[in-house]
């Protein structure tokens, strides 16, 4: 007879005891990940809150100097920027100095007249103003020509700052947010840097994030060799047979720092989103954060839609609702996500112009709701069968056609396969028959669905070797040993 599961509920909470165990395991699929992907570079941080659950940096900060890539290199987080200078405009909402529906022509003067004279603070924050995204000669995203200064940016504007009129249609821009830090110059009579630094960096304690590069590197001159030692460089995509990548240089942003010039860590990053969520306290109140976590727009995302709130991003991941950002700056692409009742926050950092920082982050809060959910009533443990039992036959086992994990989560063990772009592609939860026999759960019928894994184990309780549909894997040093192999 098929045995049935019930849909799994939505994910709660998960305890920081728990996220502690996963860690390990998280750490692990990272390493398989990049590995498999070929990144550069990854500097991953997972918090519940406060509290830092996992900070770890795999592969190289520099592939061409073979400079490894520690938790302290500095990254351009590019458009995570946009929720700093969201934060610091609903700062100056809270203490009165700034309204929502004010419009840029009442609040900078040099911008009476422009297209983008008519648009509020609130239409620049979730991108409903209609501005252009980098104007019509944007190649300073190529490093080709300097980043526009705050002349550069009033002249685009005033030439070309709208493709919409305000609320007609989403429109992502650079250029309305490089506006939104003019106005923050203006209220606050401080440079942006400055003003950012202060209001939103110092009562975190993020000492290694900073609004732009000359002021993380303390103004070193560009071609001085120690002006950023702890910054990665940029890679292009692999290019032909030999999969060369080319390394690819770090500007300042100009006018556009508000957009896109902040540089920071896995670590810091993290910290800063799990501030927003709610009940955390330290930069807004729970009623702006709520306004700010509050869907402004919407827009098609793969097979689903994503959401814009006021410097936030949404995005459902399985029944759980994150809000965040994004990252894509010349050589480096970044994602955070939180979740905005729990302050579950996972930040991945990536050194490639196609690092799969999304899928990392995304895969890694699927990992987390996976393991931490509770088993099902069909998982029970039979009689004489411990969970130390079930740990016993854990770990990472290959075979010739790859390699399977064997993990524990929620009172039950689920098998996996590391190598698979998602973490949910390959999974499957296990039932344990006795203390060395498990049955794969009614799936589709193909694959393992329905048959029992054996697991054989030496004198001393060890796992020597485990059979799925047959075919044997083996410890991983054991199966080196057997094929004369070693990984380098």
């Amino acid at each position: 007879m098929a045995q049935t599961t019930s849909a799994p509920s939505a994910p709660a909470r998960p305890s920081l005891a728990q996220l502690q165990e996963l860690a390990p395991y998280l750490s692990r699929w990272l390493a398989t990940q990049v590995e498999v992907r070929q990144v550069p570079g990854a500097q991953v941080a997972v918090r519940l809150g406060d509290a830092l659950v996992l900070s770890e940096a795999f592969g190289e900060a520099d592939q061409a100097a073979g400079e490894a890539l520690t938790t302290e290199h500095l990254f351009r987080v590019a458009s995570h920027s946009k929720t700093f200078t969201a934060v610091a405009v609903l700062q100056l909402v809270e203490a009165g100095r700034l309204r929502l529906d004010d419009t840029v022509g009442d609040l900078l003067e040099d911008y009476a007249g422009t297209p983008l004279a008519e648009a509020t603070v609130r239409e620049l924050l979730s991108h409903t103003s209609g501005a252009i995204r980098d104007g019509v000669d944007a190649d300073f995203w190529q490093l080709d020509q300097p980043f526009p200064d705050a002349e550069a940016l009033r002249e685009l504007v005033a030439e070309h700052g709208a493709t919409y009129a305000p609320q007609e249609h989403f429109k992502y821009s650079n250029v309305g947010y490089g506006v939104l830090g003019a106005i923050i110059e203006r209220l606050t009579g401080s440079d942006y840097v400055s003003h950012v630094s202060t209001a939103v960096l110092e009562p975190l304690g993020l000492a290694r994030t900073s609004p732009e590069l000359a002021a993380a590197t303390d103004g070193a001159a560009d071609d001085d060799a120690t002006a950023a030692p702890r910054l990665v460089t940029g890679h292009s995509r692999p290019h032909g047979r030999d999969r060369v990548r080319v390394t690819v240089g770090n500007p300042t942003t100009g006018a556009l720092a508000a957009a896109t010039g902040f540089v920071s860590t896995a670590e810091d990053l993290s910290r800063f989103f799990a501030s927003l969520a709610l009940g955390q306290g330290g930069l807004l109140t729970d009623r702006t954060l709520r306004l700010m976590h509050r869907a402004e727009a919407s827009f098609p995302r793969g097979s689903g839609t994503g959401t814009y709130g006021l410097g936030l991003i949404g995005v459902t991941v399985g029944e759980r609702c994150l809000v965040g950002h994004s990252g894509g700056f010349p050589g480096q692409i970044t994602r955070t996500l939180v979740d905005p009742d729990t302050a579950l926050t996972v930040c991945v950092l990536t050194n490639a112009v196609d690092g799969p920082a999304d899928a990392l982050a995304v895969g890694l809060v699927q990992l987390i709701d996976l393991l931490t959910r509770p088993a099902a009533d069909w998982q029970a443990l039979p009689d004489g069968v411990t969970e130390q039992d079930l740990r016993r036959l854990t770990g990472r086992y290959h075979c010739l056609w790859g390699e399977t994990d064997i993990v524990a989560g929620g009172g039950r063990l689920v098998k996996l396969d590391p190598t698979t772009p998602g973490p949910l592609d390959a999974a499957e939860e296990l039932r344990a028959l006795d203390a060395t026999t498990l049955r794969v759960e009614d799936t589709d019928g193909f694959g393992t669905s329905g048959e029992r894994i054996p697991f054989e184990l030496d004198d001393d309780g060890r796992v020597t070797r485990m059979r799925v549909t047959g075919v044997s894997s083996w410890p991983e040093e054991d199966y080196l040993a057997r094929r004369g192999a070693a990984w380098t």
